[in-house]
């Protein structure tokens, strides 16, 4: 008895552990489940840098004004997100082991101290000075923590960062840059390279006179090549495949149900009293204030309005026009100036602390100008539109539509010499209309418009249609006979893991994702397991037809690139030979031309710098041989990218510049700049980086 107690017991604690294994294995599982990518063998957690991205998406949003970003806007805060995560894991550990750091004193420097930062300088700039103003940013400091908003806050820390890491970037380049040397023989021998300047003429046979039937490629040949040039063939992991789209477009009843609509709603739009709140809350598109001339609403209703005398209130239409059924109501007719000079005064706002104090500045110069002030002094001396400022704020003669809309308002309204204060996204304008044009009868017309979209009934009819055919089509082999036996569009795409765009449909990241997770030859399937993708407006089924992982391809996976390549490089030996025989005791490229049925092209100023020759393009292995060749000379065959070549220098020039000094500091900074931009990607191949975003994005 009491060894079956003992066993009992056993198997319980047995028992026990092993299902605190199985809930610790799930834990693991679910952390791997969860896993955005890993940084030099430390893994991020899909929380953790999607707490990242809302805090960079909010400072987007402030920076812009936007209370919403889009999705191209998401996938760069995303893609910066997560540099700067590289960038932190592979530079920090760099930096400790250089003993690198930024002190509090030098921050302090940064921000408040002698020495501030361009940011900093830029932030807290005086409009009215247009100085750095110190004591702004230790007033800011002092109410960071309880007198400003958490989006601001947020803000200024990002920026602390940004000066932080930019501070021991710099540091960091430094001591590269301290280890970097010309030497007076490099100086000297890149002026010489430079100086030096060629005439010549050449002789090229395209790779295109030789017949492709004439070329003969062995099995052996293409092995052989493609042993010897493997890393060209390196393939990136991409997915093949086909797919089909079932587009919702309207039906004739959707075109009837908007012409009933517009129609029954005329009576009420004209009986309406305030035509800017009727056509806002009833019309697909919001009341546009713009003042049109004759001839600018369109043929129809210009001549309507101008010719057939149109009265305040009348109501035309309904008429059908890009996709909508439209009825136009003339809203209002004055006569006033087709055009106006003006001046102004522009006073930058860079920040929402800034605004009222502007706006103080803005109200004072107003008055000023009002009381005989001269407004051209005051313009060369505040504004910040540097342009007219010069010519004392004068913007001479425009017409509508040229400035943006709460100045155009502004300057138009105006009288002879009235004075304006008004705010655009550009800051505080401060109007003086100086002329007026003469005035012409312009109206502004309320369309009450009604777009001809797709109903609930159409789109459940288009989805029906998929539906059917993913139904009956559930492998590739079924798909390709039901598509060419229906005739429908079929089109292809290859993709690599991270693409967010296919042309033709909108975000695409679903059909993208299931290419990834799918078996060749089998239909693509969404989260939910459905084949069907609503992308925008259309319905998508897709099968996967190919698939390539990272690495060096297989050679039957590149054989025909392989064999182009042998067949180039045949044609080449095969183009040397003529060119060689023909040149043969001559010195003529002109009669060596004629006898290979080419022409000769001339190239002047040709040195070591040079990119391109006439008709040929980029051709570095024929500008190497003609700056190294002697005066009158016939080079060997030379195989470039496009021919084969002859080459002849006619002549030499030699250049003046002996500044060695000068050519030594041109090539440091030029190497100094390379050192600076390479220096990260040197440290971040470095090091393992696995990206797992597209399983989430």
């Amino acid at each position: 008895m009491g060894l079956l107690v003992a066993i009992i017991i056993g198997l319980a604690l047995f028992a026990f552990i092993l299902g605190d294994l199985f809930q610790s294995g799930s834990s693991i599982l679910q952390r791997n489940q969860m896993e955005v990518g890993s940084i030099d063998g430390e893994t991020v957690q899909y929380p953790d840098f999607q707490r990242k991205v809302e805090e960079l998406g909010e400072i987007y949003r402030s920076n812009t004004g936007q209370s919403q970003l889009d999705e191209a806007t998401w996938v760069q805060v995303r893609e910066q997100t997560w540099e700067e995560l590289i960038r932190d894991k592979v530079m920090g550990e760099v930096y400790e082991g250089l003993g690198l750091g930024v002190s509090s004193e030098e921050m302090f420097d940064l921000i408040q101290g002698n020495n501030p930062h361009a940011i900093i300088q830029q932030i807290f700039t005086n409009p009215e000075t247009g100085q750095f103003d110190r004591s702004a940013v230790v007033n800011f400091l002092k109410n960071l923590e309880t007198g400003v908003s958490p989006e601001q806050r947020s803000y200024w820390l990002y920026l602390e960062k940004q000066i932080h890491d930019e501070r021991l970037s710099t540091k960091y380049n430094n001591l590269i840059n301290k280890a970097l040397y010309v030497t007076g023989q490099e100086a000297q021998e890149s002026l010489t390279a430079g100086n030096k300047l060629v005439n010549l003429e050449l002789v090229g046979l395209r790779h295109s006179v030789v017949a492709d039937s004439t070329v003969k490629v062995t099995p052996a040949e293409l092995t052989a090549y493609y042993n010897q040039h493997k890393e060209d063939y390196k393939d990136e992991k991409t997915r093949t495949f086909d797919f089909i789209t079932f587009l919702v477009t309207p039906s004739a009843a959707d075109f009837t149900a908007s012409e009933k609509w517009i129609s029954e709603i005329k009576g009420e739009f004209g009986a309406a009293t305030d035509n800017v709140q009727f056509v806002n809350s009833n019309s697909d598109v919001s009341f546009n204030d713009t003042w049109y001339k004759a001839g600018e609403p369109g043929d129809s209703l210009s001549a309507w309005i101008f010719s057939r005398g149109a009265a305040v209130g009348d109501v035309y239409g309904p008429y059908f026009e890009n996709n909508s059924y439209k009825l136009a109501k003339l809203h209002a007719s004055e006569m006033m100036p087709d055009s106006v000079q003006a001046r102004h005064i522009l006073l930058r706002v860079n920040t929402a602390e800034e605004a009222q104090r502007v706006q103080v500045l803005a109200d004072s110069l107003k008055g000023v100008i009002e009381r005989g002030g001269d407004f051209a002094a005051l313009a060369r001396l505040y504004s910040t539109d540097t342009g007219s400022a010069l010519n004392g704020g004068d913007l001479g003669w425009f017409q509508r539509g040229m400035m943006v809309k709460p100045f155009e308002d502004a300057a138009f309204s105006n009288k002879v010499n009235e004075v304006k204060v008004v705010a655009s996204q550009f800051g505080v304008h401060i109007i003086q209309t100086t002329k007026l044009g003469v005035p012409t009868r312009q109206v502004q017309v309320a369309i009450l418009e009604r777009n001809v979209t797709p109903s609930t009934q159409t789109y459940q009819a288009t989805y029906a249609q998929a539906a059917k055919f993913a139904s009956e089509n559930k492998s590739k082999a079924d798909f390709d006979a039901a598509v060419e036996k229906e005739k429908l569009a079929k089109r292809s795409a290859t993709v690599r893991e991270s693409d967010i765009t296919i042309m033709g449909l909108e975000n695409p990241r679903p059909l993208v994702r299931a290419a990834f997770e799918a078996k060749q030859g089998s239909l693509l399937k969404s989260n939910d397991g459905s084949t069907i993708f609503e992308l925008g407006n259309n319905f998508v089924i897709g099968t996967l037809t190919g698939a390539t992982e990272e690495g060096i391809a297989p050679l039957e996976s590149v054989k025909q690139r392989v064999e182009l390549a042998v067949v180039r490089e045949k044609k080449g030996a095969l183009l040397a030979e003529r060119l060689q025989k023909a040149a043969e005791g001559k010195s003529d490229l002109y009669a060596i031309a004629g006898a290979v049925g080419s022409q000769v092209t001339i190239a002047s100023g040709v040195n070591f710098n040079t990119v391109t020759l006439p008709d040929y393009g980029m051709e570095p292995a024929v500008v190497g041989t003609a700056v190294s060749l002697a005066p009158q000379a016939v080079s060997a065959p030379v195989k470039g990218n496009a021919a084969v070549f002859l080459v002849k220098v006619t002549s030499v020039e030699e250049g003046t510049d002996t500044n060695v000094e000068a050519e030594k500091q041109r090539l440091a900074q030029s190497m100094s700049f390379r050192a600076n931009m390479q220096s990260f990607e040197a440290q971040k191949k470095a090091v393992k980086i696995e990206d797992k975003r597209p399983k989430f994005y």
